[in-house]
């Protein structure tokens, strides 16, 4: 499936994702990887108020979050809508004393992941989902 079936929408009032044509090869050659298809991915940008509105809306949890995954399940290969809070990766990367763009790249990978079928609810699902982030990361060549 062409790149173009993954676009990128920004609500949040500061935030632009750089090299964009670069994010979305990288998405397209781990889903190849990973023995997926993509039939289309939305990445929405936002602020902590916008996710957490729809973190209680639609999932009925009241608390932040950085990322909100909604599979569409009607599709031919992975779909869906990722919801991004740049203001949660902002302040987990200053937490873990990390890149901010890497935070925000682990992030995009988390939530494609999820999407391909990877889990996170146990600790062993958690390592496996963050093996696979890593994965990724080290595959990025921009």
């Amino acid at each position: 499936m062409a790149t173009s079936s993954v676009s990128f929408q920004f609500q949040h009032p500061t935030f632009q994702l750089r090299q964009r044509n670069a994010v979305r090869t990288w998405i397209q050659h781990c889903v190849d990887q990973e023995g997926g298809a993509i039939a289309s991915l939305r990445f929405l940008f936002c602020d902590d108020d916008h996710v957490l509105q729809a973190n209680r809306q639609f999932l009925e949890h009241d608390y932040l979050t950085d990322i909100l995954t909604f599979p569409d399940h009607s599709a031919q290969g992975i779909a869906g809508d990722i919801m991004i809070s740049v203001d949660r990766t902002r302040d987990n990367a200053k937490h873990l004393n990390t890149n901010a763009i890497d935070e925000l790249h682990r992030v995009i990978a988390h939530g494609v992941l999820h999407l391909l079928g990877y889990n996170d609810q146990s600790p062993a699902e958690q390592k496996a989902m963050r093996q696979r982030e890593d994965l990724w990361l080290s595959k990025r060549q921009f």
